[in-house]
C-alpha cells in the first residue's frame, strides 16, 4: 500500500538543502577565481579548504573538484594576462608538457596516500608558500625566458614537480610556478602570473580527466565552482595590475595562513574523531 504524502510536504517543493550546497560552492568558486586572476594560481590552495569546511568534502573529493573548478577558470585569466602582453607562451609551452606528465603521477598518489597525509603535506605546502610570499617581494619588470636548452629543460623539470602538485593537491601549481618564474628566470610579477595560469590548462584538465575516471570528481558540483570562479577571475587580474607587488605578496600570504589555520584545526579534529573510533568497544567488533 503506497504510502500518502503528508498534508504539510506539498508537491513541487524541494528541499532548500542542494540550494545551499550549490550557493557555498559559488561562493568558494568566486574566492578561488578572484584568487586567481590576482595572483596567478589556480586558486586551488584557497578552494580546497573552503571546500572541505563550506561543503563538507573530504580531502581527496575536495582536491579532485577544485582542479577540475581551475580549468575554466585559467583559460579566461591567461586570455586576460595575454591580451595585456604578459605571457610567455614559450615558457608556458615547456613546463606544461612537464606538467601533464607530472599530474598523472599525483592523480595516481592521491588514490593511494593515506588521507591524514594528504591532509598534514597540504599544510605543510601552505606554510612554505606563505613564508616564501611573506620573505621575497617580487618585482613587476622582468624579462622572458631565454630560448636555450638549459632554460628549456629548467622548464620541463619544474613542469613536472608543478604536476605532481596539481594532482595530489588539488592546486593549478601557480604556487610554485610563479616564484619559480619569478626567482629562477627573472620575470616579473605580471608576467609570471599570467604564464602560470597557462600552463594551468593543459595540465588541471590532465588531472582532472584522471580522477573523473576514478570517480573523484561530481563535475556538476565543479562546474558550479568552475563558473563563478571564472566569472570572479577577471575582477581578479584587473586587481592584479592596481596592487603593487608588495602588496601583492601580503595578500597573498595572509589568504593564505587563515587557509591554513582552518586547515589544521580540521585535520587535528579528524584524527581525534579516528583515535576515539578505532578505541571505542564496537570497532572491535561485537562478542558471543
Amino acid at each position: 500500500m503506497p504510502t500518502p504524502t503528508p498534508p504539510d510536504a506539498p508537491t513541487g517543493t524541494r528541499s532548500p538543502e542542494p540550494a545551499r550546497r550549490y550557493l557555498a560552492l559559488a561562493l568558494v568558486g568566486a574566492a578561488g577565481g578572484l584568487l586567481s586572476g590576482a595572483f596567478g594560481v589556480g586558486g586551488g590552495i584557497l578552494m580546497v579548504p573552503l571546500l572541505i569546511v563550506a561543503a563538507g568534502m573530504d580531502q581527496r573529493r575536495a582536491t579532485a573538484t577544485s582542479l577540475a573548478a581551475i580549468v575554466p577558470a585559467s583559460i579566461a585569466g591567461s586570455i586576460t594576462y595575454l591580451a595585456n602582453g604578459q605571457v610567455d607562451l614559450v615558457a608556458a609551452l615547456f613546463m606544461a608538457i612537464g606538467g601533464i606528465i607530472g599530474s598523472w603521477f599525483g592523480a595516481w598518489l592521491l588514490r593511494r596516500l593515506p588521507i591524514t597525509w594528504l591532509r598534514w603535506m597540504f599544510i605543510a605546502l601552505l606554510v612554505g608558500v606563505a613564508l616564501r610570499m611573506l620573505l621575497v617581494v617580487p618585482e613587476r619588470s622582468g624579462g622572458h625566458v631565454e630560448f636555450a636548452v638549459l632554460p628549456l629543460l629548467a622548464l620541463f623539470a619544474i613542469g613536472i614537480v608543478v604536476g605532481i602538485a596539481s594532482g595530489l593537491f588539488g592546486i593549478g601549481g601557480g604556487t610554485i610556478m610563479v616564484p619559480a618564474f619569478i626567482a629562477f628566470f627573472g620575470m616579473g610579477d605580471l608576467l609570471a602570473k599570467g604564464t602560470s595560469l597557462a600552463v594551468m590548462i593543459p595540465t588541471a584538465i590532465s588531472g582532472t580527466v584522471s580522477n573523473a575516471r576514478a570517480g573523484l570528481v561530481d563535475l556538476r558540483e565543479a562546474l558550479v565552482v568552475g563558473v563563478a570562479a571564472t566569472a570572479a577571475s577577471f575582477a581578479g587580474v584587473a586587481l592584479a595590475f592596481l596592487l603593487s607587488p608588495e602588496w601583492s605578496a601580503r595578500l597573498f600570504a595572509a589568504f593564505i595562513l587563515v587557509a591554513t589555520v582552518q586547515l589544521a584545526v580540521r585535520a587535528v579534529r579528524a584524527q581525534r574523531r579516528e583515535r576515539a573510533a578505532a578505541s571505542s568497544p564496537e570497532s572491535d567488533g561485537a562478542r558471543d
